[in-house]
């Protein structure tokens, strides 16, 4: 089967599954509704949490870029004399692979002395779908992964979408084919000064990915798989060109313009989905019979 074709079979149950995911829990009443989301960020300390910078070792928090200050999850350049190309990623320590993301964002200050450029002005995002960081090189820029890519308004009256997607090391099936650009812009509003984004992913494996800001779908595609550029001093073996991206790795990233983080949430997809167990989610759209509970006397005989 085509990539294509696959999309196309699949599409019509994911638009259902979109409905009933985004449409949150304010009717929920039973245990099984009762939407179970996991906090990723604890507000106190980077716990749970590794940076890599480029050009510097797995863990090494180059000039305290991560930091905890005020309940919140910042990443800042007061330490830096000069940015240069340190493109640095937070990962999360679990892998995930059905699920849906709450990150809310802001962006602050000025740009790092010597930025890349005009274009990260204001500019950050959610890597998706990584291999483990320590698989990282020490001078990669960027991880193999779907980036959600977070913009703030430039105040000029121009349009600066955010929640576009990037695809470093990466493709994606857009509208029915393979997508050629490294980057594809949503359909949001422009968020110019300081004001918090409340930004969503719904992520289901290797097949449709959603992205919402402020409860408003602005972007979709699918499919998700290793190909494409925009990524460098990575280890080929890492990149198997055409081969789907079930889940992975989820980082926020440090590129060289401040951000501040106040929220990011998790929603597992994936559990038990048989109604006898006690911990059956209506919610889930991946069954893991393995994880499902019963009261003692109550499992189905196989």
């Amino acid at each position: 089967m085509t990539p294509n074709s696959h999309y196309i079979v699949r599409s019509g149950r994911f638009f259902l599954l979109l409905t009933v995911l985004l449409a949150g829990g304010a009717a929920a009443e039973t245990p099984a509704e009762k939407e179970e989301w996991t906090s990723l960020f604890n507000g106190r300390d980077l716990d749970g949490w590794t940076p890599k910078i480029a050009g510097h070792a797995l863990g090494d928090n180059f000039a305290n870029t991560f930091r905890v200050e005020d309940g919140l999850l910042k990443v800042s350049y007061d330490q830096y004399e000069s940015f240069g190309k340190k493109f640095g990623h937070l990962f999360y320590k679990d892998p995930f692979s059905y699920y849906r993301l709450v990150v809310e964002y802001r962006f602050v200050g000025e740009q790092a002395p010597h930025g890349p450029g005009v274009w990260a002005l204001r500019n950050s995002g959610a890597m998706l779908h990584s291999p483990h960081p320590r698989t990282m090189g020490l001078n990669q820029d960027f991880p193999i992964s779907v980036e959600v890519q977070f913009l703030g308004g430039l105040s000029d009256g121009k349009a600066r979408s955010t929640m576009n997607l990037c695809t470093p090391g990466t493709d994606v099936v857009y509208e029915g084919s393979i997508y050629p650009e490294h980057c594809l812009n949503s359909a949001s509003k422009t968020f110019d000064g300081d004001q918090w984004v409340r930004a969503e992913v719904l992520v289901l494996g290797s097949g449709q990915i959603t992205h919402v800001v402020n409860g408003e779908e602005v972007l979709e595609y699918a499919l998700p798989q290793f190909g494409g550029g925009a990524v460098a001093d990575f280890d080929p073996a890492d990149k198997p060109d055409g081969e789907l991206i079930e889940g992975g790795y989820l980082s926020l990233q440090s590129e060289s313009h401040p951000i501040e983080f106040r929220t990011v949430e998790r929603l597992n997809l994936a559990g038990c989905m048989d109604r006898g167990a006690s911990n059956y989610k209506r919610y889930h759209v991946k069954s893991v019979p393995e994880s499902c509970v019963y009261a003692k006397g109550s499992k189905p005989e196989k």
